[in-house]
């Protein structure tokens, strides 16, 4: 391909130099900004330039020489993976899923403020986060203007583009460059008390333009990479996952005929995984026709549904396609332009959006307690597994909050519904709804051991539902705080059980 078909402007053509070169500009001790939102649109060849150099820096015995990573949500193996591996990370947020960064970082050798999503563009702009000195953003060509064509993620590339004192430009000539005119950027986003309404009434309204701006001053190096993003394969709905897809679907079906939700429900957002998928292929199968979809990530089982015509139209602020949802993506990529559009994550996971949509809010968790509290992020309390992401920005502001989970984990070893979880992120104030495969529990309206029975009832695993009513009944007997009754000694006597035996 004719570089210069993608790079337009003359003046950044100039600037192209191999990976090595342009991580050589990073200085050590950096704070950076890198673009890519779960396993898309990030940087491939620069970050591992980077970790190269900075494990020969290690060889040479500048033991300290290191990074501070900011990114729009996860990246992949090409970024996290083998900065993390070369002991490159000093400090990490907002959001990881890499198994070696929560390898160290559980292990106290890595820094990582977890965040809610919407909160990251605003904070950097403040200054809260320090200076941002490097950004390192994927795109897919650049104009003769010197405007950006975006990737297949956005994340907080305006807010790096515009507040790095340096970037760095990865120009990936895998991406498919007909992704032209599916993204939607606002480039006035002004601070308090200067803000102003985003004017967003429905999914598919559009209220910025489809390029990223940056001063080409600012642009110290451009590099050509040809890469795809991380694809990864989803596993095929199982028995528990359809289990589960079915509690919801029959619930949703519940809600259009007590006229709580229209016939074609309100903008749906789905976290990712394998359940999600479930979920959206149940969906797909489903009563529920002209759908929409105001969410963060647009994965296999979304874009199933915009094939089939369930889904109108689908704002996200991310693809995060399996092989074989990619290839089905660009053979028709000119169908779904006019039905997907990406956004920056402040805009995707604007609260006041979300609240104003009436988005229901469907989200995986690790362990929900009776009261309806909810852990999705850390494993017994103290081990960070990825990081709230964006459930949290949607939890406290949808229509509806749908948390789910298969009941236990671990061959049964573990109950995912506990007397009190071990780590809160959201608290019962912001669940309304909790799914396992044993059933559904509407937690809207009850009191605090209304909710417990319920909970109990509807989403515990039988072999663990009489441990948790004998908690109760225990709790609400002695006679001390009745309102939300706990016995403090044993509260999270489960946890410690699992970590001494192996099992809850």
């Amino acid at each position: 391909m004719n570089i210069h078909k993608r790079i337009q402007n003359a003046a950044l053509q100039s600037k192209i130099m191999p990976a090595a070169q342009a991580a050589s500009l990073i200085p050590l001790g950096a704070n950076v900004g890198m673009s890519g939102f779960t396993g898309a649109g990030y940087p491939k060849a620069v970050p591992q330039a980077l970790a190269a150099r900075l494990s020969a820096l290690h060889a040479a015995g500048q033991t300290h020489a290191s990074i501070n990573l900011w990114t729009g949500a996860s990246t992949a193996p090409e970024l996290d993976g083998v900065l993390a591996k070369a002991h490159g990370i000093q400090m990490r947020l907002p959001y990881q899923s890499d198994p070696t960064c929560r390898q160290l970082i559980n292990a106290g050798q890595m820094l990582y403020t977890d965040m809610h999503l919407s909160h990251v563009a605003p904070m950097a702009r403040a200054g809260f986060l320090g200076p941002l000195d490097v950004a390192v953003v994927e795109v897919i060509g650049i104009l003769p203007d010197g405007r950006l064509i975006p990737s297949t993620s956005v994340g907080n590339n305006p807010t790096w583009l515009d507040q790095a004192r340096r970037i760095i430009l990865e120009v990936n000539l895998h991406q498919n460059p007909a992704l032209e005119g599916m993204h939607d950027l606002p480039h006035n986003t002004l601070m308090p008390p200067h803000g102003q309404p985003i004017a967003l009434t429905h999914p598919n309204d559009r209220v910025g333009t489809p390029y990223l701006h940056c001063d080409p001053s600012k642009v110290v190096a451009v590099v050509i990479t040809d890469h795809p993003d991380r694809n990864s394969t989803f596993d095929a709905p199982d028995e528990v996952s359809a289990q589960i897809a079915a509690h919801l679907i029959d619930f949703l079906q519940h809600e259009v005929k007590a006229a709580r939700l229209p016939a074609a429900l309100l903008p749906l957002q789905s976290g990712v995984g394998n359940t999600a998928n479930a979920v959206l292929a149940g969906l797909n199968q489903g009563p529920f026709d002209q759908l929409t979809a105001y969410t963060e990530v647009l994965q296999d089982g979304m874009l199933d549904m915009l094939h089939s015509g369930k889904l109108a139209f689908a704002s996200s602020t991310a693809l995060s396609l399996s092989p074989a949802a990619l290839a089905e993506f660009n053979a028709n990529i000119d169908f779904y332009r006019q039905r997907i559009v990406l956004r920056p994550e402040e805009i995707s996971n604007h609260p006041e959006l979300i609240r104003r949509l009436g988005v229901i809010a469907m989200n995986a968790m690790i362990e929900a307690d009776i009261y309806g509290n909810v852990n999705s992020t850390h494993i017994m309390g103290s081990s960070i597994m990825n990081g709230i992401g964006g459930s949290g920005d949607f939890a406290r502001n949808a229509r509806l909050s749908i948390f789910m989970s298969p009941s236990v984990a671990k061959d049964g070893k573990i109950s995912c519904i506990v007397p009190m979880v071990s780590h809160h992120d959201h608290t019962e104030h912001d669940v309304h709804i909790i799914v396992t495969e044993q059933g559904l529990a509407d937690l809207r309206g009850l009191a605090p051991t209304q909710r417990a029975r319920l909970v109990v009832e509807r989403c515990a695993h039988p072999s663990f539902r009489p441990q948790l009513l004998d908690y109760m009944d225990r709790a609400q007997r002695s006679g001390a705080g009745l309102h939300t009754p706990h016995l403090l000694d044993e509260a999270l006597s489960w946890h410690n059980r699992y970590l001494k035996c192996g099992q809850m």
